[in-house]
């Protein structure tokens, strides 16, 4: 089922002009891109079965590359709904059919959250739709079945609703009295998480970096738009240059013994001897 899902997604995806790249035993499944728009995606059966190592991963990469990771399957446990946004780990979730909408730009306003369906509602729409079609505090309150007041506070800013609460809204006044949730959108920067004397020389050079266990590279850096991705490693996977070329990234292999061919690559003390940021991007630009 898995499988059927993804080829679902991958023919969408080139329809509406994504490049895409499929990748295995990766923390997600698809890379897409479209112009400035990067979407990581890990296709599910059950969204349940992703661990929170996976999920923290593909975030991680995801703010490197300024994109966003989604999680796309069929169940939580329970089948997903239509038009409703779930989060598992702090990645959105959503089923396939959802996902076609925001492909659309049709974008969903019910979330799943702890306090069940919720909407958002964006108070100074609220309040123009109401005046625009004539009805007074207290009409509004009679039909939401709450108080003047309430419908006063709804009105003063963006309130989260419970979803009875919100059909009853969406009937009077239409959608676009809530917040949409663009699930395409970022706001997150990168943090630095390091371990090894590579990714610690990354971030004495001025790059943000962190290193990946569930992705063809080693290490993700990022210095404003400048992306190098790293392998520390003898054998080249053959997924990366691709991956980088997709990515408008640049890529480096630091090898131990066998120098591999046709990629920029150095020992570990020749990384080790730069000295600023510039003189390691021009190598790699030069290569």
């Amino acid at each position: 089922m898995k499988q059927t899902l993804l080829d679902k997604i991958n023919i969408l995806l080139l329809k509406k002009g994504f490049t895409i790249k499929n990748l295995s035993r990766a923390c997600f499944d698809i890379l897409a891109r479209k112009d400035e728009q990067i979407l990581l995606m890990k296709v599910l059966e059950d969204a349940n079965s992703i661990s929170k190592d996976y999920a923290e991963e593909m975030d991680a990469v995801a703010s490197y590359l300024g994109s966003s990771p989604l999680i796309i399957a069929d169940k939580a446990g329970s089948m997903l709904d239509d038009n409703i946004v779930y989060s598992r780990f702090g990645i959105y979730t959503l089923n396939f059919r959802t996902f076609v909408s925001c492909i659309g730009q049709k974008y969903p306003f019910i979330r799943r959250s702890r306090a069940g369906l919720t909407a958002s509602v964006i108070g100074k729409k609220l309040r123009e739709k109401r005046e625009g079609i004539g009805f007074s505090l207290n009409s509004l309150s009679k039909e939401l079945g709450v108080t003047s007041r309430m419908v006063m506070k709804y009105e003063s800013g963006d309130s989260e609703v419970t979803i009875s609460r919100a059909m009853k809204i969406y009937d009077i006044f239409g959608q676009h009295v809530f917040n949409e949730i663009n699930v395409f959108g970022r706001s997150k920067g990168p943090e630095s998480r390091f371990e090894t004397e590579v990714s610690r020389k990354y971030v004495e050079l001025g790059f943000d970096a962190t290193e990946t266990r569930k992705t063809p590279f080693d290490i993700i850096a990022r210095k404003d738009r400048e992306i190098i991705l790293t392998e520390v490693s003898d054998k080249v996977n053959p997924q990366m240059q691709s991956l980088s070329k997709l990515l408008e990234a640049d890529n480096l292999v630091i090898f131990k013994k066998k120098k591999p061919k046709n990629i920029p690559a150095m020992t570990e003390k020749e990384f080790m001897d730069f000295e600023k940021a510039n003189e390691l991007v021009k190598f790699l630009k030069e290569y």
